[in-house]
């Protein structure tokens, strides 16, 4: 696996990754219904940095980072992943996550936050802890989840300076 910075040339494959995502509406706060062009000026916004991971020629997982907040909160990045479905329960999550915490560091973050890791995604949750991210705070109901209603979600910090 490889892991670079992304191109215009792989939007296609971005797409194919993001969009049953999107659809399934269960992990992130983006519209189920976001067409492909929103999708993609979202998540290769001229604010991220945006990354794939490939593997025989195929994007299999892809992560952003950008600031988390402007101004005095600009020491602290935040990161959003995701990996297609033929990809998961492989490493690629972690692999992504790695990249991310070195380049965060290169770039001079001293800290990653999570804004709104869903509590029913435990793969992530789990994963994010397993990664050194610590549950800050939890949001009472703050997702609505196509099939479980509104749940909460949590806010994971990692700090990068120790």
């Amino acid at each position: 696996m490889v892991i670079r910075k992304i191109k215009p040339a792989d939007y296609d494959g971005l797409w194919a990754i993001l969009k049953p995502v999107l659809r399934a509406g269960a992990t992130y706060t983006l519209p189920r219904n976001m067409s492909r062009e929103n999708a993609i000026l979202y998540w290769d916004a001229a604010a991220h940095q945006t990354f794939v991971a490939i593997k025989d020629n195929q994007i299999i997982g892809t992560y952003y980072l950008r600031d988390n907040q402007a101004g005095p909160g600009d020491h602290v990045c935040n990161c959003g992943y995701v990996v297609a479905d033929f990809a998961a329960g492989k490493g690629v999550a972690k692999a992504l996550n790695a990249h991310s915490v070195q380049t965060a560091e290169n770039c001079g973050y001293r800290a990653m936050q999570f804004n709104a890791v869903v509590s029913t995604n435990t793969r992530a949750v789990t994963l994010w802890q397993r990664c050194g991210f610590d549950i800050v705070g939890t949001l009472p109901g703050a997702f609505l989840h196509p099939d479980d209603g509104y749940v909460d979600a949590y806010i994971m910090y990692r700090d990068l300076t120790g």
